[in-house]
């Protein structure tokens, strides 16, 4: 799905409700590959989750921000620099879309999630991080965060890894956790063949 075909997003001061949106992952649905098991890879700003999107051959794995954006989770603006609670309401609703599309059978990697808990998270070395951001800010920048905030990209990535105590595990790269999710829907389906 691209750019142009996204819903207008809302403004701050819009009061939400919840609809249906069978309409909506349908369309999804034509693009991109369902699976028997939806999985979500977590992961901060700059660590390669557009460019895999966009490196595909098959459409397996949608980017959380285009399903976020299109059933309205994200309103319009740069809502990542708004304040902690503001933020962290946008991203409780990324969370109900997460595990909606999830239960659907897709495969998402984003950023946005408060209490949603991934299937894997990517955090790669901090040199590679700070060289991903780097590469983004002069190569097609499309937000987010920059390589001038040191700070708030290592408070990013400790946020990140919070996930870990409840067991998920950490991943250096993108491909790395998708092979692994990939592989563990292999290996059940064999299991249960």
């Amino acid at each position: 799905m691209k750019k142009e075909h996204i819903n207008k997003l809302y403004q701050k001061s819009t009061p939400l409700i919840f609809s249906d949106g069978t309409k909506i992952y349908e369309e999804l649905k034509k693009e991109y590959i369902t699976h028997s098991k939806g999985y979500f890879i977590y992961g901060p700003s700059g660590i390669g989750k557009t460019y895999f999107i966009n490196q595909q051959k098959e459409k397996k794995w949608i980017d959380g921000d285009l399903l976020w954006s299109i059933t309205k989770a994200f309103p319009d603006g740069d809502w990542w620099n708004w304040s902690g609670e503001e933020i962290d309401q946008i991203e409780r609703r990324a969370d109900v879309i997460t595990e909606q599309a999830k239960q659907l059978g897709f495969w998402i990697i984003g950023a946005s999630s408060v209490n949603m808990i991934p299937d894997a998270i990517v955090i790669p070395d901090l040199k590679t991080h700070l060289d991903y951001i780097k590469h983004r800010e002069s190569h097609n920048y499309d937000g987010g965060i920059k390589s001038d905030d040191l700070d708030k990209i290592k408070r990013n990535r400790k946020y990140f890894s919070r996930f870990e105590k409840d067991g998920v595990p950490i991943f250096k790269s993108v491909d790395e956790a998708v092979d692994f999710l990939e592989n563990k829907m292999d290996n059940e389906h064999h299991s249960n063949a």
